[in-house]
């Protein structure tokens, strides 16, 4: 720790001084000075690794029910305040002048200096989509109202650097943060979880977008010598909040219908408060000819326009609060068409250039055209995302109706040849008067809501658990049998390994038939998921399944001239395809890019990578860099002797993991005991259940549970599980030498690697043992021992092929991160563990509430939960 930067460790002390004294006011010295005690045994046993680990565990299990909930919240509130300054002191280096935000015009150099054109680049950069999809999984454990204390406890260590006394500032909000229950008393809402998504743009991303855009005009001109025109933004914004129903009865038609709703009313609320904003300042009365027409040479003419531009928005701001609240509303009224925003605008910068007032034009008017080019009029596009069990459910239904048997039963080519048959027929297939089950109902009602907003508002429908082209032809056809008059994206979301493998066989299937290529027009999108198959094979076998599907798929729309979107459905978590965004974008499989990217960003990690300004400037500008470079200058595709050797592991990999996960007899039951699992029910993290079917077991668990319970006890299994055999099975079989090539030539294996390293250095045997000895019956004790012993293998090879003597030995960074925070998180396992084996034997209220603290706890220290 002691080479931490000097500022980020006063900040640190600075936080935690104050949190202490906060403590002692409530609790009294006597409780300050026993966590100060616990936190020296913490630290003493991480530097000597002896009997004082024991001290720590008795100083701890001698917590009466009254003690463990403040003694909780003790060390989870200060690896908050940890977190908070961390973030801030990124912000700090960012504000600085950090190297990496050197990396666009890095990028733009580099490409100037091989093959691309500058109008090359600017050309990528207008045709370029990236789609960061903001997805409520329910890994956000932070209430929205400890969320706006702790940006405030950062704005407030930004006016400290800008020399501003703020100590009681920060004392008072400390003071506020200790004294309000971090813990949710209820599982937000669909609703309550989207306008939480709205918020994240309304204090971050609107201010962000247009420094983003600025940057990158800035650096393209001084770099290539081209501008970025002003309705140019590579980078949207699409949402599953609202939207994603897989899974979470929550999600009804009535929710998709009002989110969409509120999006639009949030859009026009804020164009309408920039638009004030601009009237105020755009009080010069010289125009050009064409705005002094359109004005009848009004004195303030620029003025005068943005005042009916911003009656126009209240107006539809009006109509949309009417209809939500049930009352008589005529969206006929409402701005439906973004140039009835953008022509106005454009018209007032035209006039202010033509004028010599460029400066002007350059400010609040640029940034709010630069708005509109990402924003459009609904600030996010809503994905729709239902299982295909669902949809075959409605078919079910329809054909028994029709006395035609049940569609399930049919083979696929029966399945595809009815779809296809009622997509080319010109009469309804939807009966009259028709009453199937309210499942099926929602099912349909869902695609009403569909046809009844306009195509602006909607992203993509993504059908999860896709396997076949009837998966997608059944939407195209409900779509069209309710009305849907814009051929909307279908995307098939390919999870488990079998259904990525056979992927790029079901869209060669569909791009087959000519109904289908008319319906797509020339664009097949994708979506891969990495949850479920790491979950269903191992993250190694999963990575390079996903990184061969891709590769597959690549090949297939290039030699169809179809072009391809692929959609990545990634967590925060390496064992839910997290890690850093630039890093994986160079990684995937040349061509994969091409311009065009859509990824799913999560929970906390929204919070974490755009909730400041200019942490969100940071990482826009990190993805459009990655995406430019990987379209323009894509790394090299894998040696064969590479291929054999991933195919090798990967094959060793899954064997090993399928066969504790799912053939081990004890597995279920060691993890049910070692885990919170069964607990984790109680922390009321989202909307959406943490099962796909109530009285399901492990294997209908969710990937976020399943992963985090495991971050918990810090054996981080379903992110290693199978790798340490593989390499060790590589390496026996004389492929050290290929390894340590793959890992410097191709940025796929050196991302894998890199990942697995970081997790590994998270992971500790010693609290995983903890949690066995206090919580698993003794005859499940070898097979905790045998999941060590694995853990250690894989550290051992990972160490060995890197040539280091310990992890992330070329990575001080995230090691001393790691280091400065395990004092504070080792006491929250240790209670944890406790506090499970008391919760499990006598169940108190009280524990119950300190344990979820624990879980959120060990959450924020880990930076991630699922």
């Amino acid at each position: 720790m002691s080479d931490l930067h000097e500022a980020l460790r006063d900040d640190v002390r600075m936080l935690g001084e104050s949190l202490g004294r906060t403590m002692e006011a409530h609790l009294g010295p006597d409780f300050l000075e026993r966590v100060e005690s616990i936190r020296h045994c913490a630290k003493a046993a991480r530097l000597t690794e002896n009997t004082s680990q024991d001290q720590l565990r008795q100083a701890l299990d001698g917590l009466g029910e009254d003690e463990v909930l403040p003694m909780a919240r003790a060390f989870s509130q200060f690896l908050n305040l940890a977190n908070i300054a961390e973030e801030h002191h990124r912000v700090r280096r960012y504000l600085e002048g950090d190297e990496d935000e050197c990396l666009i015009e890095q990028v733009f150099s580099e490409l100037a200096q091989g093959e691309a054109s500058a109008d090359q680049v600017l050309e990528c950069l207008r045709q370029m989509n990236i789609d960061l999809v903001l997805t409520a999984h329910p890994t956000e454990v932070n209430r929205r109202t400890l969320i706006q204390k702790y940006d405030a406890v950062a704005e407030a260590l930004k006016q400290q650097d800008r020399g501003e006394s703020v100590q009681e500032r920060l004392d008072q909000l400390i003071s506020q943060i200790w004294h309000t229950n971090e813990i949710r008393q209820h599982r937000p809402t669909p609703i309550e979880e989207a306008k939480w998504g709205f918020a994240v743009i309304e204090n971050s991303l609107w201010s962000a977008i247009p420094r983003f855009l600025h940057l990158l005009d800035e650096r393209l001109q001084q770099t290539l010598g081209v501008a970025l025109p002003l309705d140019v933004s590579p980078i949207r914004f699409s949402s599953w909040m609202g939207g994603d129903r897989d899974g979470n009865p929550n999600v009804t038609a009535e929710v998709t219908s009002e989110v969409l709703l509120l999006a639009r009313w949030m859009a026009a609320d804020l164009y309408a408060r920039d638009v004030d904003q601009l009237r105020a300042e755009l009080s010069m009365h010289e125009a050009n000819s064409e705005l002094r027409q359109l004005t009848d040479n009004h004195p303030e003419p620029y003025r005068e326009v943005l005042g009916w531009l911003r009656e126009r928005l209240l107006t539809t701001r009006r109509g949309i609060e009417r209809y939500l609240k049930g009352e008589s509303a005529d969206p006929d009224e409402w701005i439906t068409d973004l140039d009835e925003i953008r022509r106005p605008l454009q018209l007032c910068h035209r006039s202010l250039v033509e004028c010599g007032m460029g400066c002007i034009a350059a400010g609040g008017l640029e940034d709010l055209l630069r708005r509109l080019a990402c924003f459009g009029l609904t600030l996010v596009k809503l994905d729709v995302r239902q299982n295909a069990e669902r949809h075959a459910e409605v078919f079910d239904a329809l054909t028994d109706f029709y006395q035609l048997g049940c569609y399930s039963d049919w083979s696929e080519s029966d399945k595809q040849a009815f779809l296809l048959k009622e997509l080319r027929s010109r009469r309804p297939l939807l009966p009259h008067n028709w009453q199937p089950s309210d499942d099926v109902k929602e099912v349909i009602n869902t695609c009403r809501v569909i046809a009844a907003n306009p195509e602006h508002s909607l992203g993509s429908y993504v059908i999860s658990m896709a396997g076949k082209p009837s998966d997608v032809l059944a939407v195209n056809l409900l779509l069209q049998e309710v009305g849907v008059e814009h051929n909307m994206r279908v995307a098939p979301l390919f999870e488990t390994l079998e259904d990525l493998d056979n992927g790029p066989g079901c869209i060669a299937d569909l791009l087959a038939i000519d109904w289908y290529r008319d319906y797509i027009d020339g664009h097949q999108e994708v979506m891969i998921g990495y949850s479920d198959s790491s979950k269903d094979a191992g993250q190694l076998a999963a990575a390079w399944g996903q990184y061969r599907a891709q590769e597959a798929l690549t090949e297939l729309c290039q030699r169809e001239n179809i072009r391809l979107t692929l959609f990545h459905g990634r967590g925060g978590t390496v064992g839910r395809g997290g890690g850093p965004s630039h890093t994986a974008i160079l990684a995937q499989p040349p061509g994969s890019v091409a311009g065009s990217l859509r990824v799913t960003e999560q929970g906390e990690m929204i919070r974490f990578k755009f909730g400041i300004p200019e942490i969100a400037v940071r990482n826009l500008t990190l993805y459009t860099a990655a995406v430019l470079k990987a379209t323009l200058s894509p790394g090299p595709a894998p040696e064969p002797e590479w291929r054999q050797v991933m195919d090798s592991m990967a094959d060793c990999g899954m064997t090993v993991y399928r066969s504790l996960v799912r053939e081990e007899p004890q597995f279920v039951p060691y993890f049910r005991a070692l885990t919170p699992e069964q607990e984790l029910a109680k922390l009321p993290l989202g909307s959406r259940p943490a099962k796909r079917k109530v009285d399901g077991g492990v294997e209908s668990l969710r990937a976020i549970p399943w992963i985090f319970a495991w971050t918990q006890t810090r054996l981080m299994l379903p992110a290693w599980l199978g790798s340490g055999m593989a390499l060790k099975t590589a390496i026996d079989d004389g492929k050290l030498e290929s390894l340590r090539q793959m890992y410097t030539e191709w940025p796929f294996f050196q991302s894998w690697i890199d990942m697995l390293e970081m997790v590994l250095a998270k992971s500790d045997v010693n609290i995983s043992a903890y949690y066995e000895q206090r919580l698993v019956s003794p005859e499940l004790h070898a097979l905790g021992s045998s999941l060590r012993a694995r853990l250690k293998e894989a550290v051992e090879q990972v160490c060995h092929l890197k040539q280091e003597q310990r992890l992330l030995a070329n990575n001080p960074v995230i090691r001393q991160s790691i280091e400065v925070r395990n004092p504070y998180i080792d006491p929250l396992h240790v209670l944890q563990a406790e506090l499970l084996f008391r919760d499990r034997n006598q169940p108190d209220q009280r524990l119950e509430q300190a344990l979820m603290v624990t879980m959120a706890g060990v959450s924020a220290g880990m930076r991630n939960t699922g």
